[in-house]
């Protein structure tokens, strides 16, 4: 009986923990995913041109035209696959609805409605994902926005995108209950390998004569 009575007072709180996590799932996805996605194309961006071109001109324009670019890109994925995720549980919802009023099952249209409501919205999460992006995209423009010295201007963006690429790793582990140094480090790695590989494989196409 005692273990019964504490199973009983410790399992709300757990259930409560995990309801908690799983409502936060769809926002924290996309703002971590949006947020990711702009520090890492724009950084990207910016590197590779600046593997090549020492103006801060060039570097800018690559890393304003990334974050537009992307932006509209996330919204209108983020649009498009909420869109569908929408119709799928509509029909789903529209099929139970049906099938129990075919059977003369009690059929509560609260109970539907409820679920209708709770449906997501595509406005929203493509503005969210639009925002997130950007919010991560501007943080290396800012970075190398008054540095005119070239090698110091990739330095600081690289630090800026690094700091920022940790930060946001952290951020995701602790409102999603996961581990925050794996989080971190997966976060952080994946920025780092997305950034080489831009830089080098630029740099490898402007040294072979591509006028630029």
């Amino acid at each position: 009986m005692p273990m019964n009575d504490m199973e009983q007072n410790h399992c709300p709180e757990v259930e409560g923990k995990n309801v908690d996590y799983f409502q936060r799932a769809q926002w924290l996805r996309a703002a971590v995913l949006g947020a990711n996605d702009g520090l890492v194309t724009v950084t990207s961006l910016m590197m590779g041109v600046g593997s090549v071109k020492e103006d801060i001109k060039p570097m800018l324009l690559a890393g304003f035209a990334g974050l537009f670019a992307g932006a509209c890109s996330m919204a209108i994925g983020e649009f498009v696959s909420v869109n569908t995720q929408r119709d799928i549980e509509m029909a789903h919802i529209m099929r139970r609805e049906k099938a129990m009023k075919n059977g003369g099952e009690n059929y509560k249209e609260e109970a539907d409605q409820t679920e209708r409501e709770q449906l997501p919205n595509p406005v929203q999460a493509a503005f969210a994902s639009a925002l997130a992006f950007s919010v991560g995209a501007v943080l290396p423009l800012l970075a190398a926005a008054f540095i005119r010295e070239h090698k110091l201007r990739l330095s600081v963006v690289i630090t800026v995108a690094t700091s920022a690429l940790i930060a946001f790793g952290v951020v995701g582990a602790r409102v999603g209950g996961t581990p925050m140094l794996k989080s971190a480090t997966r976060v952080l790695v994946g920025g780092w390998v997305a950034m080489a590989i831009t830089f080098g494989l630029t740099r490898l196409i402007g040294s072979k004569g591509l006028q630029m």
